[in-house]
């Protein structure tokens, strides 16, 4: 169209994680202050991952980023460690950080708070459910740093306590998740008060048109940078499945709960119903746990973290508002007692194991009815995913209506492979997925 603006060129940045360690093996090189360099010591961490490699020092010359990064792979430190080194105590507001849950606004101001450790820097999460009056105070007493949900966010823009004109540094993380959850009128309305010159780092795990179309809007000139591609998990998580009958499935997680190693577990499970039936179970069985979902309140929601992170319960079941912005070190198993209908949600859940270095396992529940939705995440990640049969737990048929499904595909088919006329209850594990994943 004559006279359009046109879009905002990107440029992409290294993505190869061998490339980044050749080049940089620890933060010193990356020129931090000595406050942050002491900071980031006092945390426990030696090298940069590779999306800290490649925002870090483009964010330190000022530039725009737009970042693609799954939980897990250091992200808020890449986009926190520049704002911190730019801004000025006392100054006021400067850095405003928008997250889509309470739990990830929680998480990246302690971050915050971590690596501004020797300063007199301030950091105040604002989110919902919880009183007004100490964010009210943070608001008026003028921290330097601001990381919030936008619906909340937006609830005190409304009645003018908030000053964004000295905000040079404006943060989005998790874009994606803030898009689907329906935050994008309070997305607009913020950016509608930000000064026009500022900074803008935007992060997320995937880029639909949305988001991308949001980035190209919000920033100038924005490098762009990718650690993880979109579909893949972090390394040093191993995947198993297991077959099971639906009635089966609390017997079977017992079962696996009495092995070694399986220390910290947290399990996701569909619907915030099934996640107390599931954790009253384990009560009963005499295995410390608490549940986290959105029907309990912001205050259970936090006990329930931190007795988790400190190992008073052994056992953490959720559904998915736990799925991002809970960062608790040592998980060593994540459970999907249901099969996630969405690929990306599952390498969001899986990434809260196997962090840092670390070894951990993701294991997933799979019934009969599930295989449908099983083939689909196989096929987005782009590989199997270990089977695991036990016996004693194993769907030996399939529910009614695939039972019907399975007639209705013909006994040609189950002539052809040597199954004769066998009903769906009569065949083995073996059968019964061969028989609905021919040629898997």
């Amino acid at each position: 169209m004559a006279g359009a603006k046109p879009r905002p060129r990107i440029r992409r940045g290294a993505l190869s994680g061998a490339h980044v360690e050749s080049q940089t093996k620890t933060f010193a090189q990356l020129q931090l202050s000595e406050e942050r360099l002491a900071a980031i010591e006092a945390m426990g961490w030696t090298t940069p991952t590779p999306i800290q490699h490649q925002a870090i020092p483009h964010g330190l010359e000022g530039k725009d980023v737009v970042g693609i990064a799954q939980t897990g792979t250091g992200k808020t430190a890449a986009f926190i460690i520049p704002a911190l080194e730019k801004l000025t105590a006392g100054k006021g507001l400067q850095v405003l950080a928008l997250c889509p849950t309470r739990e990830l606004a929680q998480q990246v101001a302690e971050d915050a708070e971590s690596l501004s450790k020797g300063t007199s820097i301030k950091v105040e999460a604002i989110y919902g459910g919880v009183g007004y009056a100490p964010q009210i105070k943070a608001l008026e007493e003028g921290y330097e740093i601001i990381v919030a949900t936008p619906g909340r966010f937006i609830d005190h823009m409304k009645n003018g306590r908030v000053d964004l004109s000295g905000v040079d540094y404006l943060i989005l993380d998790e874009a994606d998740r803030m898009l689907d959850m329906g935050f994008r009128p309070q997305i607009e309305e913020v950016l509608r008060g930000m000064p026009r010159k500022r900074q803008t780092m935007l992060f997320s795990a995937t880029m639909p048109n949305g988001v991308h179309d949001l980035a190209l809007r919000i920033t100038q000139d924005p490098i762009w940078v990718e650690a993880t591609p979109s579909g893949t998990t972090a390394e040093g998580v191993d995947e198993i499945f297991y077959s099971v009958k639906p009635d089966k499935k609390p017997d079977l997680l017992l079962h696996l709960l009495t092995k070694d190693h399986w220390d910290q577990v947290l399990i996701f499970t569909r619907t915030k119903a099934g996640a107390n039936v599931l954790e009253a179970r384990l009560s009963r069985e005499g295995i410390p746990s608490d549940v986290m979902h959105s029907d309990r309140n912001m205050k259970h929601r936090t006990r329930a973290l931190d007795r988790f992170a400190e190992g008073d319960v052994r056992v953490l079941v959720a559904t998915d508002v736990a799925q991002r912005g809970l960062d608790v070190d040592g998980i060593s198993h994540v459970v999907n007692y249901d099969v996630p209908r969405d690929p990306e949600d599952y390498v969001h859940r899986i990434g809260r194991t196997g962090r840092a270095g670390s070894t951990g396992w993701a294991v997933t529940f799979v019934t009969a009815a599930d295989l449908g939705y099983l083939k689909t995440l196989e096929y987005r990640l782009d590989r199997p995913i270990e089977r695991e049969h036990l016996s004693e737990f194993d769907y030996a048929g399939t529910p009614r209506t695939e039972e019907r499904a399975a007639a209705r595909r013909g006994r040609k088919s189950r002539s052809a492979m040597g199954m004769g006329s066998k009903t769906a209850d009569e065949l083995s594990p073996e059968e019964l997925e061969a028989l609905l994943n021919p040629g898997g």
